[in-house]
């Protein structure tokens, strides 16, 4: 039995509320995240996840705007199907064709996606030189979009896709031209995938073929090199097989549980104007993952 004096009670007619729209929302690690970011600030908000149906979602927004919820995170299968519901889109989000982050102010939504500063955001921590960096793109879905846009905004002069529908890098690389003229572009198949990464400063997988239990599904050990980065954007597991097989040869790892900190970091950021502790929360994540 829990007595009076040992009762603590914290939420309050002014408490901000926050949240994740998906479905379905229980493996989400955002909750944690952001909640851990709350209280390391010592912020009087809460972060909840909501189970939203995608017949509902057109319902969910202007409830949750009802509600006067402040900020929301969005994640599969609502990437794609929020957009038109938003009163305002990024240039990010418009490019990629996805909202992960929305803010609510004044009862107007404006929806963000932050992969692509998440992808960013350990590079830069590395002290990567972006305007002297080649890098190697493998895959060309909404990740990638963001990824090769946030590369060349920040001043990667060379990148180079690969695919194994080629067709699809080919659409992304006139996508990106058109926005980027000043940048060297080249598509390649995907059987030209390990000459060209081993060429590059800087190799992603951005597919989810990181899963595999054979990094050989996406490059041969000896594509990979000392004196590169080699980033994989899946987190689970932490270090796949080709994070091991990079290390194995001597280059610099990036796991995904990176970018996923990243863009929740850049979430938070856009809810509070507050930084994200990082370090903390990757020594936290570790032990989920």
């Amino acid at each position: 039995m829990t007595h009076a004096n040992e009762f603590s009670y914290t939420l309050s007619g002014a408490t901000r509320l926050y949240g994740i729209f998906g479905h379905p929302i229980t493996h989400s690690l955002s909750p944690l995240m952001q909640t851990y970011a709350f209280q390391h600030h010592r912020l009087d908000c809460v972060y909840v996840p909501f189970p939203v149906v995608p017949d509902r979602l057109s319902e969910a927004l202007p409830g949750a705007i009802a509600l006067g919820i402040h900020g929301l995170n969005i994640t599969i299968p609502h990437k794609e199907a929020i957009l038109p519901l938003l009163d305002a889109v990024s240039v990010e989000a418009q490019f990629v064709g996805a909202v992960n982050t929305i803010v609510i102010r004044d009862g107007q939504t404006t929806g963000y996606n932050t992969d692509g500063i998440g992808f960013l955001q350990p590079l830069s921590a590395l002290g990567m030189a972006f305007a002297d960096i080649s890098a190697c793109v493998l895959g060309t879905g909404g990740a990638a979009r963001a990824i090769t846009m946030a590369l060349l905004q920040a001043g990667c002069p060379e990148l180079t896709l690969t695919n194994r529908t080629p067709a699809r890098a080919e659409q992304l690389s006139v996508a990106l031209q058109d926005r980027f003229p000043q940048a060297h572009l080249r598509c390649v198949p995907f059987a030209q995938a390990a000459e060209v990464a081993r060429e590059s400063g800087l190799v992603v997988n951005a597919t989810s073929v990181g899963l595999s239990s054979d990094a050989a599904d996406l490059l041969p050990e000896t594509a990979l090199r000392p004196q590169q980065v080699v980033y994989d954007i899946v987190y689970r597991p932490l270090h796949t097989p080709l994070l091991q097989a990079a290390q194995r040869r001597g280059a610099t790892i990036v796991p995904g549980i990176d970018m996923l900190i990243g863009q929740g970091a850049e979430a938070f950021r856009l809810w509070t104007g507050l930084p994200f502790p990082i370090v903390e929360l990757r020594h936290l994540l570790h032990s989920f993952l």
